[in-house]
């Protein structure tokens, strides 16, 4: 299984991107937010992969984030969620929404999701409820990761926490866009 990726971005479309790591080109699917995040082709790229592997093909999905990652493969665990609707359902919504959409059983936005249909929402909420960390865990997780790497490297704590704090409000959300963000705030 392939766990995470690193490589050179070598193609970026709506389709998915191609990642060349080791002379070899990989195909990964990627939901449509995190084109945007992604650097240009030609730059470095890091991935947390999702291997899916089936009798015809071995498909990869890539995500900026862990905690994305584990959001999909929670999807997957429902019954009739395959990885292209938990590919979607992450394209048409934030993690943070999908998870207070879970929280508060709003299966009106659910039903506004590519593919999702009322039945599928339903068994969505029912089987997510109580595997899924709630929006504020999710926010700690990241909160905290985000903070103990600029602390580990060699900012002083109250310094870090002042520019992650400009970093949520600036709408970042997950550890590596929080990681940048931050990063932008102390280098000024």
């Amino acid at each position: 299984m392939i766990g995470t990726l690193r490589g050179k971005l070598a193609l970026k479309s709506p389709e998915g991107v191609v990642i060349e790591a080791g002379g070899v080109g990989y195909e990964v699917n990627v939901p449509i937010g995190v084109l945007s995040e992604l650097p240009e082709e030609g730059e470095e790229v890091f991935l947390h992969i999702h291997t899916n592997v089936r009798d015809d093909a071995i498909e990869l999905y890539g995500f900026l984030d862990r905690e994305v990652r584990r959001v999909f493969r929670s999807l997957l665990g429902v019954r009739g969620v395959g990885p292209r609707l938990a590919l979607n359902i992450l394209s048409g919504t934030t993690v943070e929404d999908f998870i207070r959409a879970i929280e508060a059983e709003d299966v009106g936005l659910l039903t506004r999701l590519p593919g999702v249909g009322r039945k599928t929402a339903q068994r969505i909420l029912l089987e997510l409820r109580e595997r899924l960390p709630t929006a504020a865990e999710a926010r700690d997780r990241a909160y905290e990761d985000t903070l103990s790497a600029l602390v580990s490297l060699g900012y002083r704590k109250a310094q870090a926490q002042e520019a992650l704090e400009k970093a949520y409000r600036s709408g970042s959300r997950e550890i590596e866009t929080l990681l940048k963000e931050a990063l932008k705030y102390l280098n000024r």
